[in-house]
């Protein structure tokens, strides 16, 4: 297998008592500077937090009764939720809103033929559902199915698949204009209001909010929409893939919320003051301003963590960790191959709920690029070898 664990850890295996007191040094410099931005991230989470539960609850009050989608409670993602973001300011705080078809209709997840990579690649298709059956007289909601569409007309029902699909499929875009022109309306009425100004930045795809404190603190958050993989960890995502865009009824699927369990997972059973998230965010800033992914960085780290026993990232061996992290990524640059990490992963927590499919699944390549451009790994070697 490629980079054992073992062959860039030599040094430790002749560990003394003494630290190096340059080591140390840097060790406390940087500890410093991580703990300042730790209150900071979790002061932001707990804001967004609540704005999104107020949101949503304005949107329930408001769309219960009608045939718009149902928003579940939201989950945070991304870096700024999993405790290490790189960001010293602007941070943006990334929440999965899970979409539910409302009273009357049904999901059925197909993949996507029609776009290039139909492995990761599907759509939503809205069917509707008799509501006849089991209804009370004083309920008002007409079947979509069978009341005539006049009838429809006449009780200003609209159907969901005349508001927010294209055709017979969910469109993230539409639904993307909707929730927008939903919290513009809505801000007045919520709570936040009285501290925040509040802009709703262009986004096709998810809802990108603006929010300033007279103090001059800004918060920046992005919702975006999802559809779950039934009752895994995994969602289909609104937003497109960094270079590509695929049409609005075209939804990736995204192993987000199943990384953000995943360091939840290990914060919970790693000693306390464990530094897997310190070399995570000091790693990451090494890497700004280079054309090497942050993904796969993070794909390396949490690769680590399930090879090197948690005991091993207590923080007097930060430098060391650090060290494992770099090296064991220049050797998959060399090897050109990094493997996915939820993919066929034997060594995937029994928390994480993954589909079947991707755990039987043949890992990966993350580094595939590189193997069919050999310019293209040259210039990374040559990249990473800078830093």
């Amino acid at each position: 297998s490629i980079c054992e664990v073992e062959d860039i850890r030599d040094s430790e295996s002749e560990e003394s008592e003494e630290e190096n007191p340059a080591d140390m040094n840097m060790i406390c410099i940087f500890s410093r500077r991580f703990q300042l931005s730790v209150p900071k991230l979790a002061s932001g989470r707990r804001v967004v937090q609540e704005l999104l539960s107020d949101l949503l609850q304005v949107s329930h009050d408001l769309f219960s009764d009608s045939s718009f989608l149902v928003l579940e409670p939201a989950i945070g993602v991304g870096s700024a939720y999993e405790g290490w973001s790189p960001q010293k300011e602007d941070v943006v705080y990334c929440m999965f809103v899970p979409l539910k078809p409302p009273r009357g209709y049904a999901f059925h997840l197909e993949p996507d033929t029609m776009w290039e990579m139909p492995q990761i690649c599907r759509r939503v298709r809205v069917e509707l559902v008799c509501t006849c059956a089991g209804k009370q007289p004083d309920q008002k909601m007409l079947c979509f199915l069978h009341n005539s569409v006049e009838e429809l007309k006449n009780n200003q029902m609209a159907s969901l698949l005349h508001t927010l699909c294209t055709g017979l499929y969910l469109d993230g875009e539409k639904i993307a204009l909707w929730f927008q022109t939903f919290v513009i309306s809505a801000w007045s009425v919520l709570p936040q209001s009285r501290q925040y100004r509040m802009k709703v930045l262009p986004s096709c795809r998810s809802c990108k909010m603006k929010l300033m404190k007279a103090s001059g603190r800004t918060l920046y958050v992005k919702m975006i929409f999802c559809v779950q993989l039934g009752n895994s960890d995994i969602f289909l995502s609104s937003q497109p893939a960094e270079a590509k865009y695929p049409p609005g009824t075209t939804w990736l699927e995204s192993f987000a919320v199943a990384e953000a369990k995943f360091f939840r997972h290990i914060s919970m059973q790693a000693p306390a003051h464990s530094c897997h998230l310190k070399c995570l965010r000091l790693c990451a800033r090494l890497l700004e301003g280079s054309g090497l992914s942050i993904y796969a960085l993070k794909t390396t780290v949490m690769h680590l963590l399930t090879l090197i026993p948690l005991s091993e990232w207590q923080h007097r061996y930060f430098m060391m960790r650090v060290d494992d992290i770099m090296r064991y990524l220049r050797c998959c640059l060399e090897e050109k191959r990094l493997k996915h990490f939820f993919l066929g992963n034997e060594d995937m927590p029994e928390e994480i709920s993954l589909p079947p499919a991707f755990q039987e699944a043949q890992p990966l390549n993350l580094f595939q690029h590189l193997a069919q451009d050999p310019a293209a790994q040259t210039k990374a070697l040559k990249e990473f070898d800078k830093l």
